[in-house]
């Protein structure tokens, strides 16, 4: 079996919300099977990751271990659920206004 690829994603000081925008695009590009070491100094990201991942399909994989900022791990799932692209912790909304 053939590791995956790692992709760092630097979060800096970056809130929940803006970290979320970032993660969603950029995961998009990445093939199923791919790690994101995602660092973030936003003491809610051990929160939120985990919940916007089990959301999307996603993999929550941790904290990686032996990193100087906070660092969360995520594996790209090949079928994530759609989220709202400025809102990614929403589902996109329906033509009639509900969410699908």
């Amino acid at each position: 079996m053939v590791p995956h690829e790692v992709v760092v994603i630097e979060g800096g000081d970056l809130g929940c919300a803006r970290l979320l925008v970032l993660l969603r695009a950029r995961v998009a590009e990445l093939d199923e099977g791919t790690v994101v070491h995602l660092s973030t100094s936003d003491p809610v990201a051990p929160i939120d990751l985990p919940v916007w991942c089990r959301m999307t399909g996603h993999d929550y994989l941790g904290t990686v271990a032996g990193t100087d900022v906070p660092t969360y791990a995520v594996r790209v799932t090949a079928s994530p659920a759609p989220t709202d692209p400025t809102n990614p912790w929403r589902r996109p909304a329906t033509e009639h206004g509900r969410v699908s």
